[in-house]
C-alpha cells in the first residue's frame, strides 16, 4: 500500500517551476489540496459551483477539470481561445465568461472540450498573435481575419 506524504512548498515550486509564477501556483495548489481534503472528503468536486471557490480555480481551469477528469463538456477560455474566436468572428467580446456563451451557443455540446484544445493548439502552432501563418491554415478559406493586418 502506498503511503502519502505532505510536499514541502519548496518541493512543489522546483517541480512546477517551468510554468511560471511557481510560488504562487504551489500555494494555491497546496491550499486547494488541503481545502479539498478539509471540505470534501478528499474527493475532486464535479461541479463548478463547487470547483471555483477553490483556491486557484477560476472557470478556465474548472471547465478544463471537469471536460478532462469528468467527462463534463465545457469550454475554457484561454488567451488562444479568446484571440482566435475574435479573429474568427466567432464572438465580439473580450470578456470570457462572455465568449465561452457564445462558443457554447455556436459549438454542440458534446465537442465543446475538444474544441477549446483544438483552438489552443491551433493559437499556439498557427494562428500566433503577431504573425499568424494563414498561408498554411486550414481555416483560412472560412476566416474572415479580424484584427490583421
Amino acid at each position: 500500500m502506498e503511503t502519502s506524504r505532505a510536499i514541502s512548498a519548496a518541493e512543489l515550486e522546483r517541480m512546477i517551476q517551468s510554468t511560471g509564477f511557481f510560488r504562487n501556483k504551489a500555494r494555491s495548489i497546496i491550499l486547494c489540496c488541503q481545502q479539498i481534503v478539509a471540505e470534501h472528503g478528499g474527493e475532486v468536486p464535479r461541479t463548478m459551483a463547487q470547483l471555483v471557490p477553490l483556491p486557484g480555480i477560476g472557470r478556465k481551469t474548472a471547465n478544463v477539470i471537469l471536460g478532462n477528469a469528468f467527462d463534463t463538456p465545457g469550454i475554457p477560455v484561454d488567451t488562444h481561445v479568446g484571440r482566435l474566436s475574435r479573429r474568427m468572428g466567432l464572438t465580439l467580446h473580450a470578456d470570457p465568461v462572455k465568449i465561452e456563451t457564445d462558443l457554447m451557443n455556436l459549438v454542440p455540446k458534446k465537442h465543446w472540450t475538444m474544441f477549446a484544445h483544438q483552438m489552443i493548439f491551433h493559437g499556439r502552432q498557427v494562428c500566433h498573435a503577431r504573425r499568424p501563418t494563414c498561408d498554411t491554415c486550414s481555416l483560412a478559406a472560412f476566416c474572415p481575419k479580424k484584427g490583421i493586418d
